[in-house]
Parts: C-alpha cells; structure tokens; sequence
C-alpha cells in the first residue's frame, strides 16, 4: 500500500500542472486544425514548407512545455517532448529532429541536473516518431497506437535520464518520482493531439467533398432542365394549342419529367413521368427513359406497340432496378382526337365545359418493370376549350406539417374555380393553391406539371 499511496501522491501533485500546460496546446492544436493550415502544406508540391512549418510548430510547443513545467529534485518536468513528436508525425523526421533541437536547446539554457539528457532524448524522440510515420503512416492515425508509441518515447526519454544523470542515485530517484504520472499524461496528450488534428482534417476533406458535390449537382440540375423542351409563350407554334410546363425536384436533381414533340404534322405528343427514387440516379434513368419513349413514338404508327417497345428496351438495360411511371398522349390536330396509354402513372384531369374529372382508364405496368408486357390504348374525343392537365404524384401527395394530402378533390376543385385562359396561368394557380395548402412545409416529393389548352 505505501508503493501505491507514493504513485497516488505523485499524481495529485504533479498531473495537474501537467494536464494544465497540455490544455493550452491542445486549443493550439484544434486552432491549427480548424484552419487546415497543416492540410493545406501537405498538400503542397513545396514540402520543405511543410518541414519548416512543423519544425517551427513542434519547437514552440516544446518551449512552451519548459516554460510552464515544474521543478523536481533538480530536473524540470513537462510535457515538451509532445511538439518534436507532433512534429516527427507531420513533418517527418527532419521536422521532428528540428523540433527537437529547439526544444531541447531551450530546456539546455534552463539548466538542471537532467538537461543534457533531456536535449539527447527530445532530439531522439522526434527523429523517431518521423521515421515511424514515414515506416507506418497509418498507424500513428490510431488513438491506441498514438498512445502506445508516445508511451514508449517517454519511458525511452526516463532511460536516457538514468543512462546519462550522474549520480546514478539522484537520477532513480527522479525517475522513481515521475515514471508513472510523466509517461501517462504525455502518452494521453499526444494520443490527443493526434485525434484532434486527423479529426479536424478530416472535417474540412468532409466539406470539401460536400461542395463538391454540392456543386456537381448544381450542374446537374441545369442539365436536367436542359434536356425538358423550352415550353414558351408561342410553343408549340400551333394555334389550336396552348402549352406550359412546370418541374420542381425535391432535390438537387429528381426524377420527374415531361416531355412536348410533333410526331408527324397533324400530331403532337406530350408526356409527364415519374421515375422511382431520387437523385442523379433517378435523373439519369430520367433521360434514358425520355429519349427512349420519344424515339419510339415517332418511329411505331400505334401508341401501344410504341410503349411497349420502349418498356422492352428499358427493362433491357435496367441494371439499377430503376422503374418509371409515364401517362402518354397523342393529339391529332385536324380531328381533336386524344390518343393515351397510361403506365402506372397518375391519371389527368380534363375541364370539359366548366367541369373537372379525371381521365379514368385501366392502366398497363410501370414502364421497365416486366418485359414482354402489352400496353392498351385509350381514345378520347376533345372540344374546343378543353383543359388536359398532367401531373405527377407530388402534386395530390403534398402534404402539411400535420401529414394531410392535397389530394385530387383539391386538386378538381381548383382546376374548376382557375378559370384561366392560357396553359401558364392554370399552371399558376393549381401550384398557388398547394403553396397555400402546405403552408411553407418542406415537400420530399417532385413536382411536375404539363397542361394543354385547345383553343
């Protein structure tokens, strides 16, 4: 027990000046970090920046460490050797070596019976955690062996002490006197130091990826737009037709889509789809899925063979499993008859002198679901002043904090009371009423809209 209570007495007395003076340069150190002054030189071509920096850092650090050590039977105890190994694992061991001079010379010029010693360990102990990092770089990342190779500096740095320090009696004793307190919370301040510094270098790579990528789909989402048709005021150039289009992602980039072209001179198409999921994923299959039903269209005289196909070629390349929902029509201008074939997809609404219902029909499978499947389509014979109104599920689906849908009675109602005389301001007023519906709430649903008005 007087061995014990000796080992529990010298940690009362001498951790706390110790655990003090490693507290400042662990701050200095997490400053360092947020900075990524460090990442920064590593990254550089000009690495003797890098050396020169971290022999500089180390250095002051190990002055630091003497200034605010404590005397003990003639020899200064501190935590200076933590700089020449910080240095040593960032700079490599010339860095190290540099920072243990400095720090060595500076514990040389404060005297004592244990200064020389200290000089030759500081400076070997530098040299060594370079020469480690450089052997097994990943290894000084790991807390534990952080903690176990600076464990083994301080016992080696006691071992220089007791080789060196004449008497041999007087340099037990101090050895005696510090072994246990001096080498855990040395081992314990590099340890940290380590976390601290690899911690915050991480977190600035982290943000850096996230712009990025950030970044990436800003680009993304541009090109998504780009590849809609530019629905104007005079598009498509018919008049018997008014046309306006709208897609808001969720995301960055989604899924959603709509789709306006002439299959020959008396007939146009448009199309509005929802692909599964989210994001560039989503996007991509978004443009596959496009291209290919529009080529389709235009090169198979019947709609449902037309559709078919395309399912067949999507389900053809469909590594990610992907999946996509699409409502098609074909409008002959000279006769106003409304040829359709729904996938899966939501069913439109038409406002047929005043009143608004929705255009009901047996629908085939989601598109790249199954192949070999047929597709049946649908005629529908329209008037003058006819409303068609595309959709995609985010618009019935949006939803208030409290998780109430907009639903397709709203949407029914609104479409009759819009009372609009172009496409864009039926557009308008639908996307009005669920803004005023959701009342600010985030949606987690894209949402895409197309309207044709015959005039």
């Amino acid at each position: 027990m007087g061995e014990f209570g000796q080992i529990l007495t010298q940690f009362n007395t001498m951790v706390p000046s110790l655990i003090g003076t490693l507290a400042v340069i662990l701050l200095v150190a997490a400053f360092i970090g947020t900075r990524n002054a460090v990442g920064k030189l590593a990254a550089s071509e000009e690495t003797w920046k890098l050396v020169a920096a971290m022999s500089v850092l180390g250095g002051v650090f190990g002055i630091y460490g003497n200034i605010s050590g404590f005397e003990y039977n003639g020899a200064v105890i501190s935590v200076r050797d933590i700089g020449p190994m910080l240095a040593g694992v960032m700079g490599g061991p010339v860095s190290g070596l540099a920072a243990g001079m400095i720090a060595g010379l500076h514990r040389l010029m404060l005297g004592g019976i244990t200064a020389q010693a200290c000089v030759v360990a500081t400076c070997c102990i530098g040299l060594a955690c370079g020469l480690i990092s450089r052997a097994k770089p990943a290894a000084v990342e790991r807390p534990l062996w952080a903690f176990l190779i600076s464990a083994c500096m301080e016992t080696f740095h006691l071992c220089v002490v007791l080789a060196m320090v004449r008497p041999f009696e007087q340099a037990l004793e101090i050895v005696k006197g510090i072994a246990v307190p001096f080498v855990i919370v040395n081992a314990l301040g590099f340890m940290l130091m380590v976390i601290i510094i690899h911690y915050t270098r991480r977190q600035h790579e982290l943000a850096l990826e996230r712009s990025r990528m950030q970044s990436e789909l800003s680009v993304a989402n541009v090109i998504q737009h780009s590849l809609l048709p530019h629905i104007g005021k005079d598009y498509p150039g018919r008049p018997e037709l008014d046309v306006g289009a709208s897609m808001e992602a969720a995301k960055e980039v989604g899924g959603d889509f709509y789709d306006v072209f002439f299959v020959d001179k008396e007939r146009l198409a448009f199309v509005v789809g929802d692909v599964s999921g989210k994001g560039i994923p989503a996007a991509m299959f978004m443009a596959t899925a496009k291209i290919t039903l529009q080529n389709c269209i235009r090169d198979i005289p019947s709609l449902a063979d037309a559709i078919a196909t395309a399912n067949d070629a999507l389900c053809s390349r469909n590594e990610a499993e992907m999946f996509v929902t699409v409502w098609v029509g074909v409008l002959n201008f000279i006769t106003r008859e409304l040829t359709f074939v729904s996938a899966g997809h939501n069913p439109p609404v038409l406002v047929h002198r005043g009143g608004a219902e929705f255009l009901k029909v047996k629908s085939g499978l989601v598109l790249a679901g199954m192949e070999g499947i047929r597709y049946r389509e649908h005629n529908r014979s329209l008037e003058r002043g006819d409303t068609l109104f595309l959709y995609t599920d985010g618009v019935t689906e949006a939803e208030t904090a409290a998780h109430e849908l907009f639903g397709e009675e709203r949407l029914l109602d609104c479409l009759e009371e819009a009372g609009s005389p172009d496409a864009s301001g039926t557009i308008d007023a639908v996307k009005a009423a669920v803004e005023e519906f959701v009342n600010g709430n985030s949606q987690s649903d894209d949402m895409t809209v197309l309207c044709v008005k015959l005039l």
